[in-house]
């Protein structure tokens, strides 16, 4: 395994054990999942250049657009929650009410 593959596999897991494990407030579970998507982003834009190809693929730029799309929801949803409840703590939230 390359040191490449090791940075990527471990900012992932790294940014997974965040989202799992320091779930206290909002902003930081949308951290963790745009650091997760940065580095899944960097990885696909990598990877034609790693298997020397000639072509490049659209996939990292997709990728890229709904990464912006997520971040844009997530941050309505951080606004609209904090508007409601007071506050961005996720133990507030019962997800079980509309």
């Amino acid at each position: 395994m390359s040191y490449l593959h090791l940075s990527f596999y471990s900012a992932f897991t790294l940014s997974s054990l965040g989202l799992a494990f320091h779930r206290t407030h909002l902003v930081s579970a949308l951290l963790c999942l745009e650091s997760m998507m940065l580095s899944m982003y960097v990885a696909l834009a990598m990877w034609p250049i790693e298997m020397q190809s000639s072509s490049s693929t659209i996939l990292p730029i997709i990728m890229l657009t709904f990464s912006a799309c997520e971040a844009g929801t997530g941050l309505a949803l951080l606004v609209a929650s904090t508007r409601t409840h007071g506050s961005d703590h996720l133990h507030n939230f019962n997800l079980l009410q509309c």
